[in-house]
């Protein structure tokens, strides 16, 4: 009887703080704060230093915690990443997520090192715990604040979050071993570099292409169950790319990716289901980091801690981001908005708890430190991101997506996909009639946007400058239709129904 009360209180206990966690969400948007801020404060006062007194020092259940919300969180930023606005901003990306974080970590610890004196491989430890940004972070605040960079700004920022932990991942790991087993030589983590990064991206792309064919080719009796089935094949990503010693951070945000541009069953309402559950994974992730750290510790390292955070965003960032980005033609103003824009969220605190785990010394101070890293890093630049762009000109407006009153779900067996191209002026569809445009015979005008209004078309319809036509027809007649009404190829299409809004 008891553990079945204890069970129920446990239960009342978790749907409270989640609830407290939404409804603290609604509230970040008029406080200017970021809502991952609210969710760690949320778990804090539930805390042992807290209110609520929850007495929590599990690190190896956190850290688990971490790594599921994690990998699934990956996965769906690999689902919402375009390809084609992602692949001319590719090179800077790698770069940044390789390059960038090896010279974070390196410049945190010669930091750490001179200002503490604190052995130089547990001083990079600490740079390479806190080097990467945060996904969920990146992810998070850009859609929060509604913040439009133009540019490559916003497709580099979300590569880089998405690739750059596999790299923070294995610089965590490798200088945690040389600390524990001072006999491997250096060069011994070069290997497994290699092999991480390489069996991740096979098995990543290969799994993700398999999961594509299974999905589209097993007919599940109900819809729920395709929401289930992704998320098996994500986590078989990561645990078969982590078992092969590959990263499985890196597998499963390629297979994402490779998801996320192709057509498949039920598209749309996966996507929606992905885009709720990896809240729910934030959350979770956010509220046990919460409730794992006892604020009274934070303070004998403020100063330090405090310091270590300064150094991180007004220096160690900055260089990191503009020697990354030496060879880019990323104008100043965009690479100094990238390298404001680099949030550390859970993952530093994630990899906190390996050093813990490991017994390797300093590692209570490490972790906090890093928490109080993570709380300056949300504080600081998640709620300045909108006054930045201005400052630096690069804030654009992010327009207001016109819903059409149709969906279109690809079935996965066709290359059919439903279109809103706008007409444009001059072009041979402006004022004619849409029987004399001489359509490719695939392509159909279903419905047609003229001012706030859908018209149904008919063959003696005019169109007009101004007019958004919503086309339904696969890739090669898109291309010519595009063209007939006027819009250059290479140029974005407005609304694909059937996408995530």
């Amino acid at each position: 009887m008891t553990e079945s009360v204890n069970t129920e209180l446990y239960l009342l206990i978790a749907g409270a703080l989640l609830l407290a966690s939404i409804v603290g969400s609604k509230a970040s948007g008029r406080l200017g704060v970021p809502s991952l801020l609210l969710f760690l404060g949320v778990g804090m006062l539930a805390g042992s230093d807290g209110p609520g007194n929850i007495q929590f020092t599990n690190y190896r259940l956190s850290q688990g915690i971490g790594t599921l919300a994690l990998a699934l969180i990956l996965f769906r930023g690999g689902l919402g990443t375009p390809w084609r606005e992602v692949r001319p901003v590719l090179k800077s990306g790698l770069s940044l997520a390789t390059l960038g974080v090896l010279i974070t970590t390196a410049l945190m610890g010669l930091f750490v090192h001179l200002l503490i004196g604190l052995p130089w491989l547990q001083a990079l430890l600490l740079g390479a715990v806190v080097s990467s940004t945060d996904a969920s972070a990146v992810f998070t605040v850009l859609k929060e604040r509604r913040l439009g960079l133009h540019g490559k700004i916003t497709p580099l920022l979300e590569l880089e979050s998405g690739l750059n932990d596999p790299m923070a991942v294995f610089l965590t790991l490798g200088l945690t071993s040389l600390i524990v087993d001072p006999a491997l030589p250096y060069w011994s983590v070069v290997p497994l570099f290699a092999k991480q990064m390489l069996l991740g991206g096979v098995v990543g792309y290969g799994l993700g292409r398999a999961s594509l064919w299974a999905i589209n080719r097993l007919s599940l009796q109900f819809e729920g169950l395709y929401s289930v089935m992704t998320i098996a094949l994500a986590l078989i990503v990561f645990g078969a790319a982590s078992v092969l010693g590959g990263s499985g951070f890196l597998a499963v945000y390629i297979a994402g990716l490779v998801l996320g541009n192709a057509d498949f069953i039920h598209k749309r309402s996966l996507i929606q289901f992905h885009d709720g559950f990896s809240w729910l994974m934030q959350i979770g992730m956010f509220l046990t980091l919460g409730l794992l750290v006892n604020p009274h510790e934070l303070l004998p390292t403020a100063g330090l801690a405090l310091a270590c955070a300064l150094f991180l965003v007004f220096v160690a960032r900055p260089l990191a981001v503009y020697l990354g980005l030496s060879l880019s033609s990323l104008p100043l103003q965009d690479r100094s908005m990238v390298a404001w824009v680099g949030l550390r969220g859970a993952v530093p605190i994630v990899l906190a708890t390996f050093p813990l785990l490991a017994g390797v010394p300093n590692a209570n101070i490490l972790f906090n430190v890093v928490f109080f890293i993570v709380l300056t890093s949300v504080l600081l630049q998640g709620t300045t991101l909108s006054l930045v762009a201005r400052l630096l000109g690069v804030r654009e407006d992010l327009p207001e997506p016109d819903a059409a009153p149709l969906t279109y779900q690809p079935t996965g067996h066709d290359r059919n996909r439903l279109i809103e191209i706008p007409v444009g002026f001059g072009c041979r569809a402006d004022g004619g009639r849409i029987v004399d445009l001489h359509l490719p015979a695939g392509a159909l005008i279903v419905l047609i946007h003229r001012g706030g209004q859908y018209l149904i078309p008919r063959g003696a319809t005019r169109l007009m400058c101004g007019d958004s036509a919503l086309v339904l027809a696969d890739g090669d007649e898109l291309r010519q239709v595009r063209q007939i009404l006027g819009q250059p190829e290479g140029v974005p299409a407005g609304l694909e129904a059937g996408a995530p809004g």
